[in-house]
């Protein structure tokens, strides 16, 4: 990618004390690394965080902690915490998302880490609020989902509650903490001081989902199962040759009359344009089932890139469903750099970069960090320990 890509560097001289695991607080720091701050990932020396742990192979640490660099801490011994407040003298931001209650049983709390530097952003993900009645307990990315709603939307009408594929419980509340860092340390510039960030897993859940409060406000009931489009024709349709991903999602919208003879024109149906059975948008809504296999009737002539092509060469909106391995497959993703390989230790993984291009270039993935790999590097450009310093610390188990 040598060339095509840019770092940002919007962040350049912000230094985080990175104590987040696994996805939900890793993917709000990953994305302060992706804009340049350096990111410095506190493991424990005995196997590094959760993460890395939890698997048989390092991918699911890789994808999470890209662009960062790993020290090694015992957070159990007294050098080791003393060492990690140092650092947090000299940290923008400090984040965590250890369990209820643990943060502080290390001795690296809120009233803490601000007394020994207020400028500092305090930041923290937790499964559920502080007053909550779920308070103290543990949350997944699935448990966030069907505590905030996400579920209870998905699916189809009459079928049971499905989760949603993205893990907007996790990757999404770390994108909500990360650009509230972001506003907290921009304030900070004019204010001087910092700023203590939480930020709730099923909270965040609700807000990718509040689009379910508008039908609550229509109907007075709560949002139902249905699909996205609330409108039909609006939904998947099979295409050939039949295999689990052959499908294509269209959606008709009641803002724009024109879908409907657009679409019928293509499938070769001109004869039901003004059928009083199907002209209407609430008309079409009654009888969705024929609608729907009306067009399916030509969907399943098609595969899903024709049919998503000439769709969308109708004016209507059309969109295949395209699996990993497709995606990882088309070029251009790698010709705009969205798509790149990291190489981390005897493992390559190709992922997703970060989406937004800064003057037209997409930000390089530096590779997620070996474990400790930064260790001496990262203490001597903190704290300016020297490498008989640190490797002192080596011997005694602190690092």
């Amino acid at each position: 990618m040598d060339g095509l890509t840019v770092p940002p560097n919007c962040l350049a001289g912000i230094k985080v004390l990175d104590l987040t695991q696994f996805e939900a607080g890793t993917t709000c720091t990953e994305a302060l690394a992706w804009m340049g701050a350096d990111v410095v990932k506190v493991e424990n020396p005995e196997g590094g965080e959760a993460g890395r742990r939890g698997v048989a192979d390092p991918y699911y640490f890789m994808i999470y902690n890209a662009n960062k660099r790993s020290i090694t801490v015992n957070l159990k011994s007294e050098r080791g915490l003393a060492l990690i407040k140092d650092m947090a003298k000299h940290a923008d931001v400090f984040t965590e998302n250890f369990g209820p209650g643990v943060v502080e049983r290390l001795g690296l709390g809120y009233d803490v880490i601000s007394a020994i530097n207020p400028r500092i952003i305090y930041a923290q993900v937790k499964g559920f609020g502080e007053g909550s009645p779920y308070e103290k307990g543990l949350c997944f990315d699935p448990i966030a989902q069907a505590c905030g709603g996400a579920m209870s939307i998905t699916g189809e009408p009459g079928g049971k509650p499905i989760k949603p594929g993205p893990t907007i419980g996790d990757t999404g509340t770390g994108m909500l903490l990360a650009f509230s860092i972001v506003s907290a340390l921009y304030q900070r510039a004019s204010t001087g001081k910092g700023r203590r960030l939480q930020a709730a897993m099923q909270d965040s859940v609700m807000h990718y989902s509040r689009g379910m409060f508008i039908r609550q406000a229509q109907s007075g009931q709560a949002a139902p199962r249905r699909p996205a489009g609330g409108n039909a024709p609006s939904g998947i349709f099979p295409c050939k040759p039949g295999g689990p991903n052959d499908y294509v999602y269209l959606l008709t919208s009641r803002a724009n009359p024109e879908h409907w003879p657009r679409l019928l024109k293509l499938i070769g149906r001109e004869e039901l344009i003004g059928d009083p059975r199907y002209d209407k948008a609430a008309a079409r809504v009654e009888r969705e089932a024929e609608v729907n296999e009306i067009i399916a009737q030509w969907t399943r002539q098609h595969t899903k890139e024709e049919a998503m092509a000439l769709i969308s060469g109708a004016g209507v909106p059309a969109g295949a469903v395209f699996d990993s391995m497709e995606l990882t497959n088309e070029p251009s993703f790698y010709e705009r750099g969205i798509l790149q390989t990291m190489q981390h230790g005897d493992w390559r993984m190709t992922m997703t970069t970060w989406p937004v291009r800064f003057d037209g270039a997409p930000a390089p993935v530096k590779p997620a960090p070996l474990l400790g790999e930064h260790t001496a590097e990262a203490l001597g450009d903190w704290l300016g320990l020297s490498a008989g310093e640190v490797e002192a610390l080596r011997e005694q188990g602190v690092v």
